[in-house]
């Protein structure tokens, strides 16, 4: 009776060992996927190639989705009879739910940057009147007043207030990110060492 536990028990921290190992690779293909996004954010940026970007922005989504759903998996077995690790499973959740949080705050940055610093937009002139050719009645002219002033500058500060909260949120979910990778790497080498 004691050999076909000790039999379990090897299975068991095989499966663990196999499983926390797929969740590091899984991992692995979300950094990827976050590099591949920055890039494709910053060449959009510059390009401004929109149909580019929303491409790029689909088939990273399908990659996320496809993690998410990989992590989900592993977080079964987990909780499996064969492999009960409920640790483990909680831990995986809490990684899950934290890439959720970056992945949302990450978007919501680049939204920001997209629309740019209120101050700063560019001014289209579809709304304007042409009554004769080179006479542009600008929509866009406005005494610049006090109030027009402080306006815009409190916008500014909303804006910029919006970027450091996103930005703050995305350094907090990588940092606990990382301290729940870092708890999965020492599970790894507790499994390998006995």
């Amino acid at each position: 009776m004691e050999i076909e536990n000790n039999c379990r028990k090897e299975d068991s921290n095989a499966k663990t060992l196999h499983l926390l190992r797929k969740f590091l690779d899984v991992q692995q293909r979300r950094a990827q996927a976050y590099a591949k996004l920055r890039n494709g954010f910053s060449e959009y940026m510059v390009s401004g190639g929109d149909s580019t970007y929303q491409q790029l922005c689909s088939e990273i989504t399908v990659e996320f989705n496809d993690c998410s759903k990989q992590v989900c998996e592993i977080e079964s077995q987990f909780l499996s009879s064969d492999c009960f690790r409920d640790d483990l499973a909680r831990l995986l959740r809490a990684v899950q739910e934290q890439e959720k949080q970056k992945l949302q705050l990450t978007a919501t940055i680049q939204v920001l940057k997209k629309a740019g610093r209120p101050s700063e937009r560019l001014v289209t002139h579809e709304n304007c009147r042409f009554e004769k050719p080179k006479q542009h009645l600008c929509v866009h002219l406005h005494e610049i007043t006090e109030a027009a002033g402080t306006q815009e500058a409190e916008e500014d500060a909303e804006y910029n207030n919006a970027l450091k909260v996103a930005i703050k949120g995305v350094q907090e979910a990588v940092t606990s990110i990382n301290d729940h990778l870092e708890e999965i790497r020492y599970e790894i080498a507790a499994l390998e060492a006995g």
